[in-house]
């Protein structure tokens, strides 16, 4: 078993998944008709988002997808993240509870921003939300008239999730192969086609 050293100085049990990462970006805002959310469907900005809600948003949407990486961040860091005035977090609503989100972060004007994270939790996938969430992203982006938009995604993430971007507008620059250290005590699934070792 792999193991791996916190920034504590901690070691700890790994697994090491493999996954290709695809950066995309896009140079102008999309034109034409805008997908439409179905009725009682609406995007909400959360201003001053709290740790917990956060949290909750995160890992709901990313357990599927291995969204590891801010599990294992302290809350002060992930306040501190969310207190800073170029990230903004948008929920998606259906039927009064949340069914996805999404976070930007303006990187200023030289790189643009960033579609940092995008998805949906588990009961709202497959009921035509997520094209019409994706261009709310991306038209919310655009309004702060940003040199370009970025996202990526990777082999963990749904499989329709390069394909969506693609079609939003995005265009792919690079796949790049990166090895993760995925600690045990997240207990998140892990599919075994990304499992190295």
């Amino acid at each position: 078993m792999a193991t791996a050293t916190r920034p504590t100085g901690i070691r700890e049990p790994v697994q090491r998944i493999e996954v290709d990462v695809t950066f995309l970006r896009m140079d102008a805002a999309p034109e034409g008709a805008k997908p439409d959310f179905p009725k009682g469907v609406g995007v909400v900005r959360v201003p001053g988002c709290s740790v917990p809600f956060y949290r909750y948003l995160y890992d709901t949407v990313g357990r599927d997808y291995l969204w590891w990486l801010r599990r294992t961040v302290p809350d002060a860091e992930i306040a501190a993240l969310l207190a800073r005035p170029e990230i903004c977090i948008h929920v998606l609503y259906q039927g009064g509870e949340p069914a996805g989100f999404y976070e930007l972060e303006r990187r200023g004007a030289e790189y643009g921003t960033n579609l940092a994270y995008f998805g949906l939790m588990p009961h709202a996938i497959g009921r035509g939300v997520g094209r019409a969430l994706l261009r709310h992203a991306v038209e919310t982006a655009w309004a702060e008239k940003p040199r370009l938009l970025t996202v990526n995604t990777c082999t963990a993430d749904h499989p329709r999730a390069l394909p969506n971007y693609v079609a939003a507008g995005f265009r792919v620059l690079r796949t790049v192969r990166e090895l993760w250290p995925v600690p045990l005590r997240l207990g998140l699934p892990i599919p075994d086609r990304l499992r190295v070792g």
